[in-house]
């Protein structure tokens, strides 16, 4: 049986927040701009634009920071960047059972391609820079039948590919809340994803 599960990157597979603080402590240090990197954290999913856009600083402010953000990104965040709990297994077990799988984030492409590498993880395919509703172009290229995220965008893309939209209560959004935005599955984490996959494909089979 051949079949592919989409993963969200951040705080569905990933947790990359203590060195996201860290690199917003260094942009503070070199612009002596007021950038609050905890407060970043407690709301990843969004493009990085937004982030920067928040402080009502011009266009090309915002443009120069997202570029800076990206070059120093891979020495600062990806060494200190751990796997969330159940990811590893959760990845291993699509391959186990004959799937692939594609990670669709709004990171930047070649920024999750070097999470995913240093992390070990089986991945067929990496799309970034697509956030919410935009996700399903990938999705739908990759013939994604089930997308694994942790926000309500992340549900918003799922249900624009029509794939089957499992949440996971690891980010910024609540159960409930994740719940009440339609998504098919809400998981406490990925250690329960291999059980839920087994259950998945056998209703799929039968």
């Amino acid at each position: 049986m051949t079949f592919t599960v989409g993963f969200d990157l951040d705080m569905t597979l990933i947790d990359p927040r203590p060195g996201m603080v860290r690199l917003f402590r260094t942009l503070a240090a070199e612009t002596g701009l007021p950038l609050d990197g905890e407060a970043f954290v407690t709301r990843l999913g969004p493009p990085l634009h937004e982030e920067f856009a928040r402080y009502g600083l011009a266009p090309e402010t915002v443009d120069g920071l997202v570029r800076r953000y990206r070059e120093l990104y891979p020495a600062i965040v990806v060494p200190c960047t751990t796997a969330l709990p159940g990811a590893q297994d959760a990845v291993r077990s699509v391959a186990e059972r004959g799937g692939r799988v594609v990670v669709v984030t709004a990171k930047y492409g070649p920024t999750a391609r070097a999470h995913v590498e240093a992390l070990g993880m089986p991945v067929a395919a990496v799309a970034g820079d697509l956030w919410s509703a935009a996700k399903a172009v990938a999705l739908a290229q990759e013939h994604a039948e089930v997308f694994v995220g942790d926000h309500l965008g992340d549900i918003a893309g799922a249900r624009a590919a029509d794939a089957l939209a499992v949440a996971v209560a690891t980010g910024p959004i609540s159960r409930e809340d994740l719940e009440a935005a339609g998504a098919d599955v809400v998981l406490d984490d990925l250690r329960q994803f291999p059980a839920w996959l087994d259950t998945y494909l056998h209703a799929t089979v039968h």
